[in-house]
């Protein structure tokens, strides 16, 4: 009997170390879990912020587009100059390309403000003297007639 119950002994003891063991790997499994749910978590955070980010860009240029397309041209008749650009438009496929074609338009327009601004203070230079001139003229063709 004695030796039955040194086996059970024997028995209960390796139960012991076994569940100790389990019991272990658990700690381990759980902590392990949570690290892994932390993870995932600071992940999806960051994906979500980027999806945010991404959708407020997306909804910026689209209001530019609508901008854009709701911009009308000095020129009449320039309807092939329209269709070409909205072709342009509706090519392109991401938003870098889509904000690329935006600064590039942006930066034409401010160079060709410019260029009108410029002109238009030459065309008022031009006029001035021209009246000057002709102020002269007319002054001139006056004291000779008085002589």
């Amino acid at each position: 009997m004695t030796q039955n119950v040194t086996q059970w002994l024997d028995e209960i003891k390796t139960l012991k170390q076994q569940l100790a063991e389990a019991q272990r790997e658990r700690e381990e499994a759980y902590a392990s879990a949570i690290n892994w749910q932390r993870l995932y978590e600071t992940e999806a955070q960051q994906r979500r912020m980027e999806a945010a980010i991404a959708k407020q860009t997306i909804e910026t240029l689209q209001q530019e587009v609508q901008k854009l397309k709701g911009y009308t041209f000095a020129e009449p008749g320039s309807d092939t100059d329209l269709d070409r650009i909205q072709s342009t438009v509706e090519g392109l496929n991401t938003s870098t390309e889509l904000k690329s074609h935006l600064i590039q338009a942006l930066a034409e327009c401010d160079r060709l403000t410019k260029a009108l601004q410029t002109e238009q203070t030459n065309h008022a230079q031009t006029r001035k003297s021209l009246t000057t001139a002709l102020g002269d003229a007319i002054d001139a063709l006056s004291k000779k007639e008085d002589k």
